[in-house]
């Protein structure tokens, strides 16, 4: 089998030697895409056989955390989304000569917040590097960064998954946190294929970025999916990050390889830019499988740059690694090292307490995290696991089902059930926010009181629901008096309407004397529906079984 590859690879080498001596660039695109095929062609067979079919996959995250503040990290220009091109721009973010640096305090607070709720050492010394590449879209052709002593280190990411058969079990889990650096972010490059122009935007050049660096603790993408998804919460309550993935606030590299266990990792790969959680975990599976059947292939995982492209659900190559890039890190010059204080105590003489940054009082701000909320809910209410996570998930959510729980006596877990299929189901059809519900969490605790109280059955009870959706100015209580929907309390009607349903149905009837229960069942139903829902179901059943006898 070797023979035929030998002879392809000597055929092009000779194609290539006469075609580089007439067209030099002509060479270098075959060099290019016989590269690869050779290289996966020679390799052994037998090698294929060596490789076990007990590989895992191996993940590490960078996660680029666009830090909440209304100024830049190093000037004043302001922070806006889709604002028109180059209308944000400082003469620093622009690069002009003379311009120096001045360091946006919040931006220091919001990383030692966040290295604070990772459970991160926060150095009270840290130190400003200059990194060196070229981008179009970075004026300065270098980015200020920390390299050599971030900020924080050292911390860890706890989060959880839902397992099992149903999906009700939590698995906890965790991720260390190597560190977190402040560093700018760049500018944005918009390319014109009509054109065949590129055009730079530098709104974004200079925002403050958070990197935070995710230790290679997972295995797949449904971890890494889950530790961003808690990242995302824990930012988003700190106030930190407003983590909309959509506007590039929270942008993830993953670092993926592959091995057998017990022996060192793999070449990795690096799949830059995933800008959603979901496709964050096809990516990363889908590079995993990759990397598997080249190595039983017999082939050899490239150290390169990939790409998720979302309509395929494939990784494709960018540009490889096998070079090391020489960034030329230096300490930045025009900034002093950067030191935060553990308490006031520690304040030199002379300093205003309102120009520095105190760890202490920072952590004395910090709010419930997301984990000790779920926690808190399954606990105090008695609600199940998986349904804490759709509370905690969903923003306002946990507020707007403890609000109804403080208006009426209907049970935790009955009222759950409420906020999470009735109320989400209707905000997620119409793609609408927990803030932009017609129903407030008193009128919905209202109707679940009427309901609990006996005055309208549960089909009602969702009847009044709707009703309330499309029309947020009515009550429960108007709505079920213009539509007389109240519960049937005259018992001698509902008895008439129980006995003309039985003596209609004689052989549900019989089958009901010969032990067959659950027609009852189908009875109930026709009595409702008789009474347009209006019935008692406990009193319904009482009256059918007396007259089944």
């Amino acid at each position: 089998m070797a023979a035929p590859s030998v002879a392809v690879s000597e055929l092009l080498h000779k194609m290539n030697k006469r075609i580089s001596l007439l067209y030099p660039k002509a060479s270098c695109i075959i060099r290019r895409i016989s590269a690869p095929s050779s290289r996966c062609e020679s390799q052994p067979k037998l090698r294929a056989k060596s490789v076990s079919q007990h590989l895992v996959g191996v993940v590490g995250l960078e996660v680029h955390a666009q830090i909440n503040s209304n100024t830049k990290l190093f000037s004043g220009s302001p922070v806006g989304f889709s604002a028109p091109p180059n209308s944000l721009v400082s003469l620093f973010d622009a690069s002009l000569p003379g311009t120096l640096p001045v360091l946006n305090k919040r931006c220091v607070e919001a990383a030692v917040m966040t290295g604070l709720a990772l459970n991160c050492t926060i150095n009270k010394k840290s130190l400003f590097d200059r990194k060196h590449y070229f981008y179009a879209d970075l004026p300065a052709g270098y980015q200020i960064t920390q390299l050599r002593r971030p900020i924080a280190v050292d911390g860890v990411l706890a989060y959880s998954l839902l397992g099992g058969k149903n999906r009700s079990q939590v698995v906890k889990k965790t991720v260390s946190i190597k560190q977190i650096q402040l560093e700018q972010d760049s500018g944005k490059s918009l390319h014109d294929d009509v054109r065949s122009q590129t055009l730079i935007d530098l709104n974004r050049a200079g925002v403050g970025l958070m990197e935070l660096v995710m230790e290679p603790d997972m295995s797949c993408g449904e971890e890494a999916a889950a530790a961003v998804r808690e990242l995302q919460l824990i930012l988003q309550a700190l106030g930190t990050c407003q983590g909309n993935m959509s506007e590039g606030q929270l942008r993830v590299d993953a670092n993926v390889s592959v091995h057998q266990t017990g022996e060192p990792l793999g070449v990795r790969t690096e799949v830059k830019n995933i800008n959603s959680v979901r496709y964050l975990a096809r990516a990363i599976d889908y590079e995993i499988r990759r990397q598997m059947e080249v190595l039983q292939r017999g082939g050899t995982v490239q150290n390169e740059t990939r790409a998720y492209d979302s309509k395929s659900g494939e990784t494709i190559p960018m540009r490889d690694k096998e070079g090391l890039q020489d960034y030329r890190f230096m300490p930045e010059p025009n900034l002093p090292p950067l030191i935060v204080y553990e308490d006031n105590a520690s304040l030199p003489a002379g300093v205003d307490a309102r120009q520095v940054v105190v760890v202490q009082e920072i952590k004395a701000a910090l709010p419930e995290l997301p984990g000790v909320k779920r926690e808190r809910l399954v606990q105090t209410h008695g609600i199940l696991p998986e349904h804490s996570f759709t509370l905690v998930n969903e923003d306002g959510l946990t507020e707007f089902f403890e609000a109804v729980l403080e208006g009426t006596t209907k049970e935790p877990r009955k009222v759950i059930g409420w906020v999470t299929k009735e109320l989400v189901g209707h905000l997620k059809q119409r793609d609408m926010s927990v803030s932009q519900s017609p129903i407030s969490p008193s009128a919905l605790a209202e109707l679940l009181e009427l309901q609990e109280t006996g005055h309208i059955s549960s089909p009602v009870a969702k009847q009044v629901f709707q009703d309330m959706w499309r029309s947020p100015g009515k009550t429960a209580p108007q709505i079920i008096r213009e539509g007389d929907l109240g519960l049937v309390s005259d018992t001698t009607q509902l008895h008439n309407i129980c006995q003309e349903v039985v003596d209609s149905h004689p052989d549900a009837v019989h089958a009901i004397r010969n032990g067959n229960k659950k027609v009852l069942n189908k009875l109930m139903g026709l009595v409702q529906k008789e009474t347009k829902g209006r019935a008692d179901p406990v009193l319904v059943r009482a009256i059918l079984q007396e007259k089944t006898l």
